[in-house]
């Protein structure tokens, strides 16, 4: 824990312990005013899909409330990951909230004047769903700013907590709001419960690191982001896993409103007080979660997940009364906190500062993308059919996503150093550059003996990760055919900027592969850098060139 955070945490709260981020008094004051505002957005969720059931007869209708706020994230996770990875978070999640504040009282406004419609509703949870997509990355981004790195899972729990403390009372609190006082008042309810966190987040003044590199634009930081991700195996297994169960489990929150109303037989509050028990399931989840990945490899709780899951889904098909049905609602929150809080940990621990908030936006792409796509297809299925058929139909796919594990297990979480390694200095070259200043080809020459050179291609292997995951295009690696022992590894950048942005992007952990492939270099310097422009094709006018700075951390 550094210096600054110790001050900050003002506490001798065990650091060990899931409660210790609330020991940080920024994280303390978000989480308790999230709190509030996720008791708003539940009440506000169970007036849309009640008033749904009431103004349509459709069960897709009714599915695609829930499609309609999840949809957002994934259309539009991967711009505010970017986003949130260029601009100051703080400002997003401002933005965002505001936002979701402004269509809250339009959505509120527009059922007490008796406007609403199936569409009307949906575009309007839509819209509160866009705002979410870019403030859900901003937020869990920021974790890591805040809190020690050691503390990161606890506090990806702590989140999940509070969600699901609200979902315990809030639904049922909701459904007695939308009996007495009607749908409208829930949207009211939710409008006012922005409040608390927009003072909290305009109050809140982080201490900022501006970058001396330009900000990337747009385009470019998407796709630096889907490119860090798609080359890192584990982040890949964390996002497959998660589509798969957003896909599936989604099932039973999606036609959770006509499970109360068809098959329990009751009406808005039995709808909230299922609700509630999936909500307790879930802060017991989150609560016994430190407990059982201390003794539970990720892959296992991940398999125990899907399984635990299925049955919840089979006993909600067959079950008519409310408290089996509800029993098994809490096992089904236990579950989805368990899986949804070990991806977003993985994926926290697994990514550097500087593109979290693009890995942890692409991962909710794959959660949510799940979702909306779950939501529309049981919704059909069980229209088709009926909720029963639906409901196991869609158990049968967690059991398959259980098995799935067999052949592309989730990895143990490492704890790696992925701060800055900062060794790299901008070199002197002959050639005037500028920023923009490319293509740019990068030859690094290395003389490895030949007994080493089993040790040297695996560290190359790793090296071609690293290199590409942080820019480099047309990586090769070449052995000289005069001399055996020369082996040159060569890439190439767009503009010189890129390759400033790549040594930049190096980490602590990826000095392990640096300082092994200088141990195996035997050359009497370290291995020789050749930094190559392209030629344009034009004359151009050069100083005399200098022989080129060997740089050990090349």
């Amino acid at each position: 824990m550094s210096a600054d955070q110790k001050s900050a945490t003002g506490t001798t709260t065990n650091p060990n312990s899931t409660l210790a981020p609330l020991g940080v008094p920024v994280f303390r004051r978000m989480w308790i005013a999230s709190l509030g505002s996720n008791f708003g957005g539940l009440i506000q969720g169970v007036g849309a899909a009640w008033m749904m059931t009431s103004i349509s007869e459709s069960a897709a209708q009714v599915a695609l409330v829930q499609a309609s706020t999840t949809l957002p994230i994934m259309l539009f996770s991967l711009v505010a990951g970017a986003v949130v990875d260029s601009f100051d978070r703080r400002r997003v999640m401002l933005c965002a909230q505001i936002f979701m504040a402004i269509v809250s009282v339009s959505l509120a406004v527009s059922a007490w004047m008796g406007l609403m419609t199936p569409w009307l509703l949906l575009m309007f949870t839509f819209l509160i769903g866009c705002g979410g997509a870019f403030n859900n990355p901003a937020w869990q981004a920021s974790v890591g700013d805040i809190v020690p790195r050691d503390q990161v899972a606890s506090a990806v729990l702590l989140n999940s907590v509070s969600f699901n403390v609200t979902r315990s009372v809030g639904p049922a609190i909701g459904g007695a709001i939308v009996a007495a006082a009607g749908a409208a008042a829930t949207f009211a309810v939710n409008a006012f419960s922005y409040i608390g966190l927009i003072v909290v987040i305009w109050l809140w003044k982080p201490k900022r690191n501006p970058s001396a590199l330009p900000r990337e634009r747009l385009r470019a930081a998407m796709g630096t982001g889907v490119r860090y991700v798609a080359l890192s195996p584990n982040i890949m297994r964390v996002l497959l896993r998660g589509f798969v169960f957003g896909t599936t489990a989604v099932v039973v929150l999606a036609l959770l409103p006509l499970v109360a109303r068809h098959l329990v037989q009751g009406n808005a509050v039995t709808y909230g007080i299922l609700l509630g028990a999936f909500g307790v399931g879930a802060v017991v989840g989150a609560m016994v979660s430190r407990r059982i990945r201390e003794r539970l490899s990720n892959e296992t709780l991940v398999r125990a997940a899907f399984l635990a899951f299925a049955i919840c889904a089979l006993v909600t098909a067959f079950s008519t009364e409310l408290v089996i049905t509800g029993i098994a609602l809490i096992l089904g929150g236990a579950s989805w906190v368990l899986a949804l809080s070990l991806f977003n940990t993985t994926v926290q621990l697994a990514t550097p500062r500087w593109v979290v908030g693009r890995a942890l936006s692409l991962y909710q792409m794959s959660i949510f993308g799940g979702m909306a796509l779950g939501s529309w297809l049981w919704g059909s299925v069980a229209e088709a059919t009926d909720l029963t058929v639906a409901l196991v139909i869609a158990s049968i796919g967690m059991l398959a996503g259980a098995l799935i594990g067999l052949k592309i297990p989730l990895l143990s979480n490492e704890i790696l150093n992925l701060d800055p390694l900062n060794r790299w200095r901008e070199p002197q070259v002959s050639v005037p550059v500028e920023p923009r200043s490319g293509p740019i080809t990068i030859a690094v020459e290395y003389r490895i003996a030949v007994e080493d050179q089993v040790k040297f291609h695996l560290a190359m292997i790793d090296r071609k990760q690293i290199r590409r995951r942080n820019g480099a295009q047309g990586w090769t690696l070449n052995q000289d055919m005069s001399d055996p022992d020369v082996w040159i590894e060569r890439f190439r950048l767009p503009t010189w900027l890129d390759y400033v942005r790549l040594h930049s992007r190096t980490t602590q952990a990826d000095s392990n592969v640096i300082d092994l492939l200088n141990l195996l270099h035997r050359g009497s310097e370290p291995p020789k850098v050749r930094r190559m422009l392209e030629w344009k094709g034009r004359p151009v006018r050069i100083r005399p060139s200098e022989p080129d700075e060997p740089l050990v951390n090349q």
